[in-house]
């Protein structure tokens, strides 16, 4: 990362979704905002300003984080993955398909950030039972469920990426 003093900006590098980046942000650009203001991604949605609801989750180096309190700069360096880089409509990732077959959304404006941290404990425990994936959801809200079908929907979607590797 280098810092431009004159502007308070800093250059940031980063793969994303398998491309690798560098642009300048102002200094204090979360990574939340870069994601969906510079590179038109979206998917990662902002849904409360407070990290309380969980929309904004991406994946720092493979781990599950709410992008909306990190800074863009903080990224520098790491792989970054959204949820634009699980899937295409072609060929959905296992855990969006699961959500698709157990109607685990409704307005889908929680989706992006359900997958996320599904994925992540997907990954380190594809055995999860329905008490875990509750726990792992903690700090992603869904107005709109009970929660029922996205528990179903991550326990179908953990069993279906442990077998396809």
């Amino acid at each position: 990362m280098q810092a431009d003093a004159k502007s308070s900006a800093v250059t940031v590098a980063m793969t994303i979704n398998g491309e690798s980046v560098r642009e300048s942000v102002a200094a204090n650009t979360l990574l939340s905002a870069f994601l969906r203001e510079q590179r038109g991604l979206t998917g990662t949605h902002i849904g409360c300003d407070t990290s309380q609801c969980g929309a904004c989750h991406v994946h720092i180096n493979g781990r599950s984080v709410k992008s909306c309190t990190m800074l863009a700069a903080q990224a520098d360096g790491a792989e970054v993955t959204t949820v634009e880089g699980l899937g295409t409509a072609a060929e959905l990732h296992p855990m969006q398909a699961a959500f698709k077959e157990h109607h685990a959304l409704q307005c889908g404006f929680c989706t992006p950030g359900m997958l996320m941290t599904a994925i992540e404990l997907a990954r380190a425990n594809p055995e999860a039972d329905e008490n875990e994936i509750r726990a792992h959801l903690e700090g992603n809200l869904c107005r709109c469920t009970g929660y029922h079908n996205i528990v179903k929907a991550i326990a179908a979607g953990a069993r279906e990426m442990a077998r396809s590797g």
